[in-house]
C-alpha cells in the first residue's frame, strides 16, 4: 500500500517544472489556466523569476501548487499510472490543498484562488519583520515543549511544523525567537533562523484565520477518490464539512507532520510518492521510517521509476 504525499512552501525554486511545460500541453494549459484565475503572470514568475517574487508568499503558495498539481495530471495522463490507488493522500501546510485537488475534492482553478488569498493573508497577518521561524534540529519534541513552557513569561514562542524526529519548527515574534535561540545556544541546542518573513502556524496569524474562515465557506468541496490526512489531527478526514474546519484551524495550529507519517505507517503504508517541486518530505519520512520506500518526482525520468 501506498501514499501520496505534496510538499509545502520552501520546496520552490525558479524554473520548477520546465521541463513538464516544455514537453506537455496539458502542463501548458494549466499554466495558461492559473494566470487567467489569478489575473498574473505566475507561469512567467515560475519559468523565470526574479527568486525575490517567487518567495512572496502569496506566489510561491500558488507556484508549488501548480506544480504539483501538473505533475499529478503528467503521471496520471501521459504515463498511464493511476496514482489514486492510494490509500492516503496528504500534504504538508499548503500541500494538503494539492492532495486535497488531486484527490477531487476541490477544483483546480478554486484550490489556487484559494492559495493566492490564503499567501496573501498569512504574509499580511504580522508587520513585515515583526515575526519569524526557527528551526531546532537534533532534539526530542518533548524536551523542547518543556523548554516552552517553562519559559512561558519570558517568551511566547509556539511550536508551527513537528516535522520529524529532530526536526522541529517554531514560530513567534522576532525579539522571543531571539531570547529562545540565546537560551538554546547556551543547552547546546542547535537552531536556525529560517528565511521567512512571518510567523506561520502560530496564534499570530489569527487575521489569517478569519479571512480563510469567511473564504473557504464559500467553496463547494466534493466527495474526493482518495482518504485524506490531516495536519491538524495526523489522523483521517471523514466529510467535507470537517476538511472546511481543519483548514481554517491549519493557519494557526502545528503541523504533525511526524505523527502524521507514522500513522499511515501504523495502517499499512510502506510506500511514498512525493509529487512536485523539491525532495523535502522524502527526506523528512525517510528520518521518521527508515523501512518505507519512497519516490521523489520532480522529473519525466523519475516517473518511470515508480512502481506500485
Amino acid at each position: 500500500m501506498f501514499s501520496v504525499i505534496f510538499p509545502g512552501q520552501g520546496s520552490q525554486s525558479v524554473a520548477m517544472g520546465k521541463e513538464f511545460y516544455q514537453n506537455y500541453d496539458l502542463v501548458k494549459d494549466l499554466f495558461k489556466e492559473a494566470d487567467e484565475a489569478l489575473n498574473t503572470k505566475l507561469s512567467k514568475i515560475i519559468l523565470e523569476g526574479p527568486k525575490e517574487e517567487l518567495d512572496l508568499t502569496e506566489n510561491t503558495q500558488p507556484a508549488i501548487f501548480l506544480i504539483s498539481y501538473s505533475i499529478f495530471q503528467v503521471i496520471k495522463k501521459e504515463f498511464n499510472i493511476d496514482l489514486n490507488k492510494a490509500k492516503f493522500f496528504a500534504g504538508h501546510s499548503l500541500g494538503e490543498y494539492s492532495a486535497i485537488a488531486c484527490a477531487g475534492y476541490l477544483d483546480f482553478k478554486d484550490t489556487i484562488k484559494i492559495l493566492k488569498i490564503r499567501g496573501k493573508a498569512m504574509q499580511n497577518s504580522v508587520p513585515q519583520d515583526e515575526g519569524g521561524m526557527i528551526a531546532v534540529l537534533g532534539t526530542a519534541i518533548e524536551q523542547i515543549e518543556n523548554i516552552l513552557n517553562e519559559n512561558q513569561n519570558n517568551f511566547k514562542v509556539e511550536v508551527a511544523n513537528d516535522n520529524s524526529d529532530g526536526q522541529i519548527v517554531l514560530s513567534g515574534k522576532t525579539q522571543d525567537l531571539n531570547n529562545l535561540s540565546f537560551l538554546l545556544k547556551e543547552k547546546k541546542i542547535k537552531n536556525i533562523k529560517l528565511p521567512v518573513s512571518a510567523p506561520f502556524h502560530s496564534s499570530l496569524m489569527n487575521r489569517a484565520t478569519d479571512i480563510m474562515r469567511e473564504e473557504l465557506s464559500k467553496l463547494k468541496f466534493k466527495k474526493g477518490s482518495n482518504t485524506l490526512i490531516s495536519n491538524i489531527t495526523a489522523d483521517e478526514i471523514f466529510n467535507a464539512d470537517e476538511l472546511k474546519d481543519l483548514l481554517v484551524k491549519q493557519i494557526e495550529n502545528r503541523v504533525r507532520w511526524r505523527e502524521s507519517v507514522i500513522n499511515m505507517v501504523n495502517k499499512g503504508i510502506i510506500q511514498f510518492i512525493e509529487i512536485g517541486p523539491g525532495k523535502v518530505l522524502s527526506g523528512l519520512v525517510k528520518r521518521i521510517n527508515k523501512q518505507v520506500e519512497v519516490y521523489s518526482i520532480n522529473c519525466e525520468e523519475e516517473i518511470k521509476n515508480i512502481k506500485i
